[in-house]
């Protein structure tokens, strides 16, 4: 299979505390002239100074041609940091990179705009980046202000666009204007749940047609079912690697042992151990895993947070391909100081279609971006249904829940 995407032995190491400083010129070469004799590696001893940390030590992977690679990680495993390499933002210590195809990264708001530009000045440098004819831009203008629907703002300077548009314009660009390789971090959680809904189903549709998609996210149902493939990090280095579902696996277990850390030693926000998250049917049930539009749920969730000081709690359902049909948040839980909270959610009627569905219960952060900081799934079949706007149609329901 044709290979899109070669890393090997890639390092990266950070001064502790800030920049390291200006160098003079004869600084400089004496530098360069002394890693160039060690083949460009660092000494292994500077590992153990306090004053540098390695966010990458030694990372080796391949991507195949229209392959969708998720990353996995607690925080501080150096996920962000093999993107920003991949994108040619920051440049390794040590390691050689080698990438087939034109690259377009979504790393953070406004990556790749100028703020005085418009959104329709962006566009066009963007694709012009890319290598692209201003006939060819011209030929997707329509379709990429039509996906990111800032039609009204178009020829807005980007420094006035709220966080959300900065995102669906971003997304759009790289989308539509072609890149054989585009790479994605946890960016997209800053636009509302409609508009991850599309995105994740625009990169379904790129991956079909043939695009290599490297994606870094803490939600877990996006990396099982939109990824063919995942790593995990940890500590800079791959802990696992193979079908997505193995990884997950692989990091949760390290999340209950303790394992999945950050790199400076403390407790990462992934360690949330879901203790229980019960699933219990009323209203109209067929059986225990059979229900109908008009059937309710009750959920029970009980996890010990040793990290925040407040979360939410969420039930969110899902086709087994990943469609997200509603996504239902709690309010905002103040953690007690056992550090375990106990609350029960109800969902009075389902009003999904017939078909087959996951129901996924866990915990986020209460932060903007709503990372999820664990949860678990149970199947769910609905029959005896009605047609609530199409194939793939559900109404947004509505959920109570309180503290126990």
């Amino acid at each position: 299979m044709e290979t899109s995407i070669t890393v090997n032995g890639l390092r990266k190491r950070y001064r502790v505390g800030g920049s390291q400083g200006y160098q003079t010129l004869r600084e400089s070469i004496v530098s360069r002239f002394h890693r160039a004799r060690s083949g460009g590696q660092e000494r292994r001893d500077s590992a153990e100074d306090p004053n540098y940390f390695w966010a990458l030590d030694n990372v080796s992977f391949e991507v195949a041609r229209g392959e969708i690679l998720g990353i996995i990680g607690s925080n501080g495993a150096g996920k962000s940091t093999v993107l920003k390499i991949l994108s040619r933002i920051t440049r390794p210590t040590a390691g050689r990179v080698e990438l087939y195809g034109r690259v377009r990264s979504l790393l953070e708001v406004g990556t790749g705009f100028h703020p005085e530009l418009s959104g329709r000045e962006n566009i066009f440098l963007n694709g012009a980046i890319l290598g692209m004819r201003r006939s060819e831009i011209s030929r997707k203008f329509d379709e990429i202000v039509a996906f990111a629907e800032v039609e009204k703002f178009i020829d807005t300077p980007v420094k006035r666009y709220s966080s959300g548009m900065y995102v669906r314009l971003a997304f759009a660009v790289a989308a539509h204007l072609e890149p054989e390789i585009l790479l994605v971090d946890e960016v997209l959680a800053v636009g509302d749940t409609r508009f991850y809904q599309k995105s994740t189903d625009k990169m379904r549709e790129l991956n079909e047609r043939g695009m290599t998609i490297v994606l870094v996210s803490h939600h877990m149902w996006l990396i099982q079912t939109v990824c063919t493939r995942g790593i995990l990090l940890e500590r800079g280095r791959v802990a696992a690697e193979g079908k997505p579902q193995v990884i997950i696996d692989h990091y949760r277990r390290g999340v209950q042992e303790g394992t999945a850390k950050d790199t400076n030693g403390s407790a990462s926000d992934a360690q949330v151990d879901l203790r229980l998250a019960e699933l219990t049917p009323f209203g109209n049930w067929a059986s225990e895993r059979e229900a109908t539009p008009e059937s309710g749920i009750r959920l029970n969730v009980v996890a010990d947070i040793p990290s925040h000081p407040c979360v939410r709690a969420f039930v969110r359902a899902t086709s087994p391909d990943g469609f997200v049909y509603f996504t239902l948040y709690s309010q905002r839980f103040e953690v007690p100081a056992s550090r375990r909270l106990s609350c029960e959610g109800v969902v009075p009627r389902l009003m999904l279609n017939d078909g087959d569905y996951d129901i996924w219960v866990g915990i986020c952060s209460d932060r903007e971006t709503e990372e999820v900081l664990a949860e678990t799934h149970f199947p769910l079949v609905v029959k005896d249904g009605h047609s609530f706007g199409g194939s793939r149609g559900a109404f947004w329901n509505h959920a109570t829940w309180k503290m126990v």
